[in-house]
C-alpha cells in the first residue's frame, strides 16, 4: 500500500485543525456563558473566581472576550 501524498495529508490535517479550532471556540463560549451564570448566582466576578479558586482576572478576561465576540455578531472574531 502506497502512502498518501503529502499534499493530501496536509489538506487532511488543515481540515482537522480548523475543526478543532471551531470546537475550542464553541467550548470557550459555553464556558463564558457558564461563568456569566455564576456571576448571576453569586453576584460578582470576584465571587465566582473565589468559588472556583482562580484569579478574578481570568474570569473577567473570559467573559469580556465572549461579550466582544457576541457583539461582533455571527461568525464574529476578536483580535485576541
Amino acid at each position: 500500500m502506497e502512502p498518501k501524498p503529502w499534499r493530501d495529508r496536509l489538506r487532511d490535517e488543515e481540515e482537522l485543525l480548523a475543526q478543532l479550532n471551531r470546537l475550542a471556540s464553541e467550548a470557550a463560549d459555553r464556558r463564558a456563558q457558564a461563568l456569566l451564570d455564576g456571576v448571576d448566582e453569586l453576584g460578582t466576578i470576584a465571587d465566582v473566581a473565589r468559588d472556583l479558586g482562580v484569579s478574578w482576572n481570568a474570569v473577567d478576561k473570559a467573559i469580556k472576550k465572549y461579550q466582544r465576540k457576541k457583539a461582533a455578531g455571527p461568525g464574529g472574531t476578536t483580535t485576541e
